[in-house]
């Protein structure tokens, strides 16, 4: 996480352990010779520490169970057009650059059309960052739990990696997360959840993914417009003027007033765009990236212009590409789910883009 994400998602002027956490500087690691050679072919060398943890570990103690990656916690998926790496809450290295602890979920995606990952190489895309409720944002600990929290790896088969996160200590949230290759093109996901509390400020559990795109020349969202369908779209942009400003679109059914104690986060700024179908896409280079959920979720996209930091140039910004799920009344012991499709293809045109969405929001 950089600087810019630390203002991104804390309170302002709060630059606390977190800061100090994901400086590449104060770190000390050895490679290890056995480990590089398990997964050499994905270009990855998973690190081993010689003197000390990251900076939040020495702070922290035993809090953070996070650490350097070992080969059962990367995986790689392939289809016979792209290649997903998954990992879980530790860090490793890939092609010379280190990928931060707290980052899980996919942390490159490429393609044969494509040598470069549309997510920021230290971060991730569909990252588990947040849970949260109406009460006020302070330690980074709970702020960020689904990060700091300790989180598995397990391989189901050839095509398919499941996350799995056991009962997390503040919000008391258990989770599965499964990443599925798709043929040729996408990757279906699948993330299920069992609140085991009941005290959730507001009545209702806030679930919130990351993507931090890897500077596109365009750092917009598309998606359809509230009084437009598939069949006769009406095409909405948004790309915010600044963080926390008019971030979140609901659906048009969506008529849930939130209350948060401080509104200084993505998730408690609304805008007062609205989607009719449950998707939205971004470019980059000659690619789209396009998030497709299940009807019904009640999920709510969410954008920020400056959320993956800064550009590796160092002249602009990398935006984030978020999405959410809001759960109302939780029932403790009750599972809650929200499924949908990754799709990384070779730009055409939105026609192209309606029918990979028509394909997979079709009746089964």
């Amino acid at each position: 996480m950089s600087d810019d994400l630390i203002r991104r998602s804390g309170s302002p002027g709060r630059k606390v352990s977190i800061q100090r956490e994901t400086s590449p500087s104060g770190r000390r690691f050895a490679r290890s010779a056995n480990l590089k050679q398990t997964i050499r072919a994905s270009g990855f060398v998973l690190l081993l520490p010689v003197l000390c943890q990251t900076c939040l570990a020495d702070e922290q103690g035993d809090r953070d169970p996070r650490g350097p990656a070992r080969d059962q916690d990367v995986a790689v998926l392939k289809t016979s057009e792209l290649e997903v790496v998954i990992s879980n809450n530790r860090s490793c290295e890939r092609n010379g650059v280190e990928h931060r602890a707290g980052y899980n979920g996919i942390i490159a995606i490429t393609s044969k059309s494509q040598p470069d990952t549309p997510f920021v190489p230290a971060y991730a895309g569909m990252n588990l960052e947040h849970y949260f409720d109406g009460s006020p944002r302070s330690d980074s600990h709970i702020f960020f739990e689904p990060r700091y929290a300790e989180m598995t790896l397990a391989r189901i088969d050839e095509q398919t990696v499941e996350l799995y996160q056991p009962t997390t200590p503040s919000f008391q949230v258990e989770s599965w997360t499964r990443f599925r290759a798709k043929e040729p093109n996408a990757i279906d996901f699948s993330f299920r959840c069992v609140p085991h509390r009941q005290d959730y400020v507001g009545g209702f559990l806030g679930i919130f993914w990351a993507s931090y795109i890897n500077g596109p020349v365009d750092k917009s969202l598309y998606f359809i417009d509230a009084t437009s369908s598939l069949e006769q779209p009406l095409w909405r942009q948004l790309c915010t003027q600044q963080h926390n400003r008019d971030s979140t679109i609901l659906h048009a059914s969506d008529s849930t007033k939130l209350t948060f104690e401080g509104g200084d986060t993505l998730f408690a700024n609304e805008s007062p765009l609205r989607y009719s179908a449950p998707f939205f896409y971004g470019r980059f280079r000659n690619m789209v990236l396009i998030y497709v959920f299940k009807p019904g979720s009640g999920v709510r996209f969410t954008h920020s212009p400056s959320g993956g930091g800064s550009t590796a140039k160092g002249d602009d910004t990398n935006p984030a590409w978020d999405y959410q799920l809001i759960v109302l009344d939780p029932i403790p012991g009750q599972e809650y789910r929200l499924e949908g499709r990754l799709i990384y293809n070779v730009w055409t045109d939105r026609e192209d883009v309606l029918a990979e969405v028509s394909k997979f929001l079709a009746p089964q």
